[in-house]
């Protein structure tokens, strides 16, 4: 689990396989193998290690559902170590489980990203609800649905977060990590796809 705060901008050093070697400092200075790591909010197993660089294992369902097959070498990446239960919540819970791929149409610090209606992912969206793009936890608004189901939102980026993650040098067409609030899915799963409490809920709570 993560909170969405990006604690280090590294890149990527280039891959064999399904094996991805990344370049890293910060989040490296605790670290051990078998940890987790969010690389652009994909949750990776660190399975190697040395002076600052690490390697994870990335399966062909991941690339399939992530951005992380585009990554070029040398390309950044937004970097976020699983977050410890006494640590302070500053983003939202984020799980590292991308729930699809958006892409970019107006670029930071006005950010303007399409999500396709693949996946159905549109009804997770509220207006001033989390929304994690690349790993980042971040505000959306301004949405806007199309006639296939799919939408645009915008979020408002400080130049904080533009000068400590890659979303700063993004670009129009650029595909983004998605992954929407984990709390609405709980909400849908309790009161079932078209909002009304389940039967279920109501035995066990009436």
């Amino acid at each position: 689990m993560y909170t969405g705060l990006v604690e280090e901008l590294g890149s990527f050093a280039g891959r064999s396989g399904e094996r991805y070697r990344f370049n890293a400092a910060l989040v490296l200075s605790d670290a051990a193998i078998d940890d987790s790591i969010s690389v652009n909010g994909c949750c990776l197993t660190v399975v190697e290690m040395g002076d600052g660089w690490w390697e994870a294992d990335v399966s062909a369902e991941t690339e399939k559902r992530t951005a992380l097959g585009s990554l070029a070498e040398g390309d950044p990446v937004n970097l976020e170590r699983c977050m410890r239960y006494a640590d302070r919540l500053g983003g939202h819970l984020v799980q590292g489980h991308v729930d699809g791929v958006a892409t970019i149409t107006h670029p930071a610090p006005d950010l303007r990203v399409a999500v396709p209606p693949e996946g159905g992912l549109r009804r997770y969206l509220v207006e001033k609800g989390s929304v994690t793009l690349n790993g980042i936890s971040l505000t959306c608004f301004d949405i806007s649905d199309d006639d296939e189901g799919g939408c645009e939102f915008s979020v408002a980026l400080i130049p904080h977060t533009m000068a400590m993650t890659t979303m700063g040098t993004a670009q129009p067409g650029d595909p983004v990590n998605l992954e929407v609030d984990v709390l609405a899915r709980y909400v849908e799963r309790l009161l079932g796809q078209n909002g009304a409490v389940t039967d279920d809920v109501r035995v066990r709570h009436d």
